[in-house]
């Protein structure tokens, strides 16, 4: 773990603590908990009943193929958090039969972590790091009903407290986070938050859904080109491989694809800009969080703000 990434926005200069975090450049975690997937875990409803029938008869061949394409990370949630991950995507289940309210993350199959000792781990993190602001995507929500979704969040709110950051018209500083002591900025991907000002709703994310760094790049250039949101959203480096390719290509995994278009998305990712102009980014999440400089490359982006104030 980089001890230069664990605190760094208590790190960063004055001069960026009155910059709404909207602006800033900010590293995230996609499908942050695919680290703990369950291998014997059975696969969530929405796949579909060919996939879930091809699985049922050959399963020995389907399970080691699933998981080592849905693993998107292989490190832990306080490992990422200290490796300098401010933002998690965070895609929340309950399990068909389950008689227990008990909720997992969920990539094609559940995790062995449930949701609420997870985040009691962010909790106890942001204990011992009191200037440092976490944003966490909840999303997808599958098998939950409304009873499942007030008790959820009954325990987010409970188990966060004082740290949540209440939605707001004007988007929180550094500054202002710390003066009030909020260190969660909560997104609920579901139309119950409105009735919650502890929550925040859904980000936009721009997942380019393609397997090659020169798609993914072509396809945030073009959403650069339509305007970033006015408020926080991500711009998701992660590759997608379709069920063709990863059929024609048995000794490949999300990890080795990953690895071998890294230095084109860094060289990408490198000539950006945080910002409030059209074309800055502000959330960039990526795959492999933790082999890979992602965390350093885009901190190191906010020095950019630093020069245009010099100017």
């Amino acid at each position: 773990m980089d001890p230069n990434c664990r605190d760094w926005m208590s790190a960063l200069p004055e001069e960026l603590w009155d910059i709404p975090l909207t602006n800033l450049a900010i590293p995230g975690s996609h499908d942050a908990m695919s680290y703990c997937l369950d291998i014997n875990s059975p696969l969530v409803p929405s796949e579909s009943d060919f996939f879930r029938l091809l699985d049922q008869f050959f399963y020995c061949f389907t399970r080691p193929s699933i998981f080592k394409w849905a693993t998107t990370q292989d490190k832990s949630i306080e490992e990422q958090l200290s490796k300098g991950i401010r933002f998690f995507d965070l895609r929340i289940a309950h399990k068909p039969c389950d008689p227990s309210k008990d909720l997992y993350f969920t990539h094609v199959i559940y995790t062995h972590l449930t949701v609420l000792e997870t985040l009691s781990i962010v909790a106890t993190w942001l204990d011992s790091h009191p200037k440092e602001i976490v944003i966490l995507a909840c999303s997808h929500f599958e098998g939950m009903d409304d009873s499942l979704h007030c008790s959820f969040i009954h325990s987010l709110k409970k188990l966060f407290g004082p740290k949540l950051c209440p939605r707001k018209e004007s988007v929180p500083t550094l500054r202002s986070l710390w003066a009030s002591g909020h260190q969660v900025i909560l997104s609920y991907e579901f139309e119950i938050a409105a009735r919650h000002q502890e929550l925040w709703p859904a980000f936009p994310y721009w997942w380019a859904n393609k397997r090659t760094a020169q798609g993914v790049i072509d396809y945030q250039d073009w959403n650069k080109e339509m305007g970033r949101p006015e408020g926080f959203f991500v711009c998701g480096l992660n590759l997608t491989a379709d069920r063709s390719f990863i059929t024609m290509n048995p000794k490949q995994s999300l990890r080795t694809l990953t690895f071998s278009n890294w230095d084109c998305l860094r060289t990408w990712l490198e000539e950006q800009t945080p910002g409030s102009d059209p074309e800055s980014l502000n959330i960039i999440a990526g795959d492999f969080v933790g082999p890979l400089p992602l965390c350093p490359l885009v901190i190191k982006l906010n020095q950019k703000l630093l020069q245009r104030k010099a100017v």
